[in-house]
């Protein structure tokens, strides 16, 4: 076939499409618009949850498989920075009467129990110890979970690419919003880390950090109810921002709050 002839078909189709588009215009254009109307509606009407911000109201925290064997083969973070990052987000979790759930695997023979840093934190929880690698095969967890009644599931897990890819694309599939919180989990190689939490991204899952979690549940330096145990909690695991938590008391007696 000839140049001229290839553009010439192009043309022709070109046309024909457009004729097609002016029809459906002309006869069932406004149809068409509606169900389009429509459709776009409800797809915004259904972000808005996996979008929204997360409030101590809408959440509920999972953790798993925080324990001694997993924290081992921890190569993606530094394990101890590791270990501050997720008890600040269960003393969090705390302070703001998040539903917490805890899980183990082969905590007896195998793993060890879940450190005490968490358990610290929740020394009344139940630890609900499974053998499947997958944290929603544990019905009494899934339960759980369901009992507190809020849309989003705040994830943290050893190992990133096993123990918190599948619960996290099972929970999205029953209809959760996810949040992992990244920098509290950890994978056997920063590859295998990224490339599961990527893998979870696709499927749906919002990535978030512990400290924004925290800070999004505080939102008002005006909570002045719970203003105290989050500048505490941010001067013992945040770092940077607690010293600066620190000399602003020490220098000025300063506060977030303006108060």
């Amino acid at each position: 076939m000839t140049r001229t002839r290839i553009t010439g078909t192009f043309l022709a189709l070109s046309l024909a499409a457009g004729l097609g588009v002016i029809a459906a215009n002309q006869f069932g254009g406004s149809t068409a618009i509606a169900q389009y109307e429509t459709k776009k509606e409800s797809t915004k009407q259904a972000d808005t949850g996996s979008l929204g911000l997360l409030t101590p109201q809408n959440s509920t925290l999972l953790l798993i498989d925080y324990q001694p064997q997993m924290i081992f083969g921890v190569h993606s973070h530094d394990r101890q920075l590791l270990r501050n990052n997720v008890e600040g987000l269960a003393k969090a979790a705390k302070t703001f009467g998040v539903p917490t759930v805890l899980t183990t695997v082969a905590a007896e023979s195998f793993s060890g129990p879940m450190i005490s840093e968490i358990v610290d934190v929740f020394p009344d929880h139940t630890l609900y110890d499974r053998t499947s690698m997958n944290t929603w095969d544990d019905k009494r967890v899934v339960a759980e979970i369901a009992k507190a009644s809020r849309p989003k599931l705040i994830i943290g897990a050893l190992w990133t690419e096993v123990c918190m890819v599948m619960p996290t694309l099972e929970a999205i599939e029953d209809g959760y919003d996810v949040y992992i919180v990244t920098d509290a989990s950890g994978g056997t190689s920063k590859e295998a880390h990224d490339m599961a939490v990527l893998r979870l991204v696709q499927a749906g899952a919002i990535p978030v950090t512990w400290q924004q979690v925290m800070l999004e549940w505080q939102r008002d330096w005006a909570n002045t109810g719970t203003y105290e145990a989050v500048t505490g909690i941010a001067r013992e695991h945040s770092g940077a921002y607690g010293v600066g938590i620190d000399y602003a008391y020490d220098m000025f007696g300063a506060k977030e709050s303006g108060h």
